[in-house]
């Protein structure tokens, strides 16, 4: 479902994402791993040097919790703009955990041992969602037809996946279930016509 789709429509990349993350073991490796993978990535980030552009700021609000004018705080807002287009409520609700994972990963940037702990964290986390696809999806992951897509959807479909399940837009969560099933059902045909074309 790739190209033609539009990046601001909320019900179609969401339904995208979907298709590839049905399996409930699979969404709850996601719904574990991602938050790391997020946190880590700006435990990373906020270890390279500075970007030029940007003035320098330090803000220590206590030892666990560290703002920095870095290439974290660009991720979310980019990240947050983009989720706030796609379904403001939602997007409003994760803001918190966004600025606390900023937060925090930048504070703990300053450790030492912050490279071992975020590049194994990263490791980790990515073999368990690979795992995931290939043995409980059975399905390759989003990030091969998707890359940008899926790297940039993955935190807000697994906040939405929690949301959800505490009964957040029963409509929305109706059409999309809905919607993820029609899309699944049109992958296997297309993917069924290959293999017996292949065969052929």
């Amino acid at each position: 479902m790739p190209g033609s789709i539009s990046i601001f429509d909320v019900n179609k990349q969401l339904t995208f994402y979907g298709a590839y993350h049905n399996n409930k073991i699979n969404i709850l490796i996601h719904v574990i791993c991602v938050p790391l993978i997020m946190w880590s990535a700006m435990v990373l980030l906020a270890s390279a040097p500075r970007p030029s552009f940007l003035p320098e700021y330090h803000r220590e609000f206590n030892k666990g919790m560290v703002l920095e004018l870095n290439y974290p705080p660009l991720l979310l807002v980019v990240y947050q703009t983009y989720y706030l287009i796609l379904e403001p409520v939602a997007a409003l609700l994760y803001a918190p955990q966004f600025i606390l994972s900023l937060l925090t990963a930048t504070a703990f940037a300053q450790r030492a041992d912050h490279l071992t702990v975020a590049i194994a964290m990263q490791t980790c986390s990515w073999i368990a969602q690979f795992l995931g696809h290939g043995v409980a999806e059975k399905r390759a992951p989003a990030l091969l037809d998707n890359l940008i897509g899926a790297i940039v959807l993955a935190p807000f479909f697994v906040h939405l996946e929690i949301l959800f399940a505490i009964g957040y837009r029963p409509d929305m969560h109706k059409r999309l279930v809905n919607d993820i099933g029609t899309e699944i059902a049109r992958i296997k045909k297309i993917e069924g016509d290959k293999r017996r074309a292949k065969n052929q």
